[in-house]
């Protein structure tokens, strides 16, 4: 199982990641915090001191086309916002 999916580069996390040394992942929705601090701590070389999960559930969407309507919903997801110790940094753009 990947337990991470993806990191959130949002306005709102950059801002929380330079002030309060939090950043934001979406994860995979079985994985638990204890799996996703280490996968954390695996790939960035970081040392993380808390996890916060929240689970999302997918929203119900319609819109109307010259075909009718088409109705299906979002997917669930669920996401991680890691506190890291001390220090401790994550630069998403190093590789870019």
């Amino acid at each position: 199982m990947e337990v991470l999916v993806r990191p959130i580069v949002t306005e709102k996390m950059t801002i929380q990641g330079e002030k309060l040394n939090r950043y934001g992942f979406i994860v995979d929705r079985r994985a638990n915090k204890l799996q996703i601090k280490k996968a954390v701590e695996s790939l960035y070389n970081v040392t993380v001191s808390g996890v916060n999960t929240m689970n999302y559930a997918g929203k119900r969407k319609s819109r109307l086309t010259k075909a009718g309507v088409l109705s299906g919903r979002t997917n669930h997801f669920k996401k991680a916002i890691v506190t890291l110790v001390g220090d401790d940094k994550i630069d998403f753009y190093s590789n870019i």
